[in-house]
């Protein structure tokens, strides 16, 4: 099992625990419940934090279990376009570039 999917399935039990440590200080009279609202906002920020350094380190998002696809399909292969190495992908500007460029020029003559 991955260490990104270990961190997602500890979310729940992680603020279960945060609950009752807040509900015996809440009984210690040591913090209030309405004082103890930040830590939920630290434990849902290192989570965060945990589960994007181990996306970094396994290289992305796991793919979707069940899915037939392991990454984005290659269009070059579904339009017969041969590849080379070394080749650079082909740039195509937005339609709201081009349009932008065409005003720039003064429009038709």
């Amino acid at each position: 099992m991955s260490r990104y999917i270990m961190i997602r399935r500890l979310r729940g039990p992680a603020f279960l625990l945060l609950v009752g440590a807040l509900a015996l200080l809440n009984q210690a009279d040591i913090l209030s419940w309405g004082k103890s609202w930040p830590f939920f906002l630290i434990l849902a920020g290192l989570l965060k934090l945990a589960e994007r350094a181990a996306m970094a380190s396994e290289g992305g998002y796991p793919p979707y279990p069940g899915s037939p696809y392991s990454c984005a399909p290659d269009y070059r292969a579904a339009a017969n376009i041969p590849t080379y190495p070394g080749q650079p992908e082909p740039y195509i500007p937005p339609a709201h570039q081009a349009e932008s460029n065409k005003d720039s020029e003064g429009g038709q003559s």
